[in-house]
């Protein structure tokens, strides 16, 4: 299937299904000599993997990741690095009842056109299990941005549903299953989704991501931009139906004396822009915000047709994400370091030995 290869000079190629024997990716790209094993992609995985509270889908996949290439001796050889992730868990029995019909909101209708045929055991490839070897992918990408560049993402949930999560403090991220910044608000989230799960129904959510310790230059003008990549990116999540970067659409009640961030020899004095001007990164923080759509995969009956065209009734079984934006906070990560990666190669090979006389400035105002 085309359509399943991320990246220019730092490719991810993203294999199989969700109820098929395994998915995975390889990775072809990435600078040989990097120290690597399973213990660096794991924790990112374990981040984003099913089961891990009531509020998420009870599938029970480990998603152990295994490195099959790439990598001699702990290091990276600068050859293709391949991933597995065994699926353990699959019941394709739960799918039976949707195979002669489509689920509203899913990809059933556009696959069965598209292709002629479709896999409907947990969305086949739609599945948001395919997100997992990109998450893998991304914590090789993380590792050598921190490396290089110090380089750092950081991401949380700021609304549930209708429920908008005030800021505390990323110290409260780890210490929850929804990714929220307010261990306050913590009670009222699971109620809700309790009631959602109760009444067969489901939510989206937002999720803010950030990049801190990013350099000053990555990026194209016009069609290769880092902005226009990143939304490329985080539109390839799925269920994600919009993008913000910096102010987002809050740009539009803006005034130019508010929305043009000042420069003063100390540094930027806001970050409206979100970390890109003119589609290249000026050294503050990336910000990001995605709005994820509810999930499609609900058991409440919903009108739908059969392959015949004929109308039919839909009740979708199995074990779903009422909300599937609880787990996509590593994901929205991990595809900002994928992006981020693949310009930072772009760069080194085109322009990493430019020098200018004017220092560059750091998101805290300090000259690097």
């Amino acid at each position: 299937m085309s359509g399943s290869t991320f990246g220019n000079l730092f490719k991810v190629t993203n294999f199989g299904e969700s109820h098929g024997p395994a998915i995975g990716c390889v990775i072809d790209g990435c600078p040989p000599g990097m120290e690597l094993s399973e213990a660096d992609i794991q924790p990112e995985l374990d981040r984003r993997r099913p089961g891990t509270s009531r509020h998420v889908t009870q599938r029970n996949e480990p998603d152990a990741v295994e490195i099959l290439s790439g990598v001699y001796e702990g290091k990276t050889t600068g050859t293709p690095i391949c991933l597995l992730i065994r699926n353990t868990d699959q019941r394709s029995k739960d799918y039976g009842n949707i195979a002669q019909t489509f689920r509203p909101g899913h990809a059933d209708y556009t696959y069965w056109h598209k292709y002629g045929i479709r896999d409907p055991r947990g969305g086949g490839r739609s599945s948001a299990r395919l997100t997992a070897p990109m998450v893998g992918a991304g914590a090789v990408a993380r590792k050598w941005l921190a490396k290089q560049y110090g380089t750092r993402f950081v991401g949380y949930m700021a609304q549930l549903g209708d429920i908008a999560i005030p800021f505390e403090s990323l110290d409260h991220v780890p210490n929850n299953p929804f990714f929220a910044p307010n261990e306050s608000d913590i009670p009222q989230l699971e109620a809700y989704m309790d009631e959602l799960r109760k009444d067969g129904d489901s939510c989206g959510a937002r999720i803010n991501v950030f990049a801190r310790n990013v350099p000053v230059g990555l990026g194209q003008p016009l069609f290769d931009k880092l902005d226009a990549d990143i939304a490329y990116a985080m539109m390839g999540i799925n269920a994600v139906k919009g993008v913000e970067i910096g102010a987002g659409f809050g740009s539009v009640s803006q005034r130019g004396t508010t929305h043009g961030d000042e420069l003063t020899p100390e540094g930027f004095m806001s970050n409206n822009a979100g970390g890109v001007l003119g589609g290249i990164s000026t050294g503050q923080d990336i910000t990001v915000s995605i709005a994820i759509k509810p999930t499609s995969s609900i058991r409440s009956p919903r009108h739908s047709i059969d392959l015949e065209g004929q109308p039919a009734i839909v009740e979708t079984f199995g074990r779903h994400d009422p909300c599937v934006g609880i787990r996509a906070t590593p994901i929205a990560e991990a595809m900002l370091a994928l992006v981020l990666m693949d310009h930072a190669l772009m760069y080194r090979a085109q322009c990493g030995d430019v020098r200018v006389a004017t220092p560059k400035i750091k998101a805290d105002g300090r000259p690097n």
